[in-house]
C-alpha cells in the first residue's frame, strides 16, 4: 500500500513538470500511479508519462528525453497510443 505521503509528493513534482513533460515529442500524457518492474505492477508511487510509442534512447532529440528520476521521484514512461475522446 503507497503512503499518502508518497503520493502528495509525486502530486507535487508532477504539478511541477507536467507542462514541460507534455512538451516532448511523444508525450501524450502525464499522471501519477504504480511503477512496473519486469512487466509487473510494484507499490512504488510515481509519476507515469504516456507516450505514442517507446523509442530509442538514441534516436530522440536531447530535449526530448524524458528524466527517470525528477526530484526524488521514479518516472515510468509507458506506450499508450494516441488518447482519443469518445
Amino acid at each position: 500500500m503507497a503512503s499518502q505521503e508518497a503520493v502528495v509528493r509525486a502530486q507535487a513534482v508532477k504539478a511541477r513538470y507536467e507542462r514541460e513533460l507534455m512538451r516532448k515529442r511523444n508525450v501524450v500524457g502525464v499522471g501519477i500511479g504504480f511503477r512496473e518492474r519486469a512487466g509487473r505492477t510494484t507499490e512504488e508511487v510515481c509519476i507515469v508519462v504516456s507516450v505514442r510509442e517507446k523509442v530509442p534512447l538514441d534516436q530522440l532529440a536531447l530535449q526530448d528525453v524524458i528524466p527517470n528520476v525528477l526530484d526524488g521521484v521514479q518516472v515510468d514512461v509507458k506506450a499508450t497510443g494516441t488518447f482519443r475522446a469518445l
